[in-house]
């Protein structure tokens, strides 16, 4: 979920301290919960700052130094595919990295796969038509 605006939170303070009303009313006015219009006020109070805090997540699973280390390998061997580029990843730092890992830091480093996987062509079935079968009967 996306943090509010902070043009709202900086309404929902200019509205507590001007006009001194609840944090039940002001949440009902500004159509938010009770317990982010609290959150915002002891933030403001205890930082002076309006901010959106910085929401969890799971940290990278690999750090600066060995994403440096991805990227040159990315850099000289530029036609891999996802699968080459984390064995060779794997065998330079020792870190198995999954492929979905690989095109994530390739995403957001503005880097796209050149190489597709070999995929088997597609057989074309062709529609039989009456034409087709040239036996002399009509």
């Amino acid at each position: 979920m996306r943090p509010y605006s902070l043009d709202l939170r900086q309404k929902i303070i200019h509205a507590r301290e001007k006009q001194q009303c609840s944090i039940r009313q002001l949440a009902k006015n500004f159509g938010v919960a009770k317990s982010f219009v609290q959150k915002i006020i002891k933030q403001y109070q205890e930082t002076g700052d309006l901010k959106p805090r910085h929401s969890g997540g799971r940290p990278p699973k690999i750090n600066p130094e060995q994403t440096v280390v991805l990227l040159e390998i990315i850099n000289e061997n530029n036609d891999a595919t996802l699968w080459e580029l984390a064995e060779l990843f794997e065998k330079k730092t020792g870190l198995k990295l999954s492929t979905s890992t690989i095109d994530r830091i390739n995403r957001k480093f503005d880097y796209t796969v050149k190489k597709k996987h070999c995929m088997p062509q597609k057989n074309i079935v062709r529609e039989f038509n009456k034409k087709d079968l040239n036996i002399g009967i009509k």
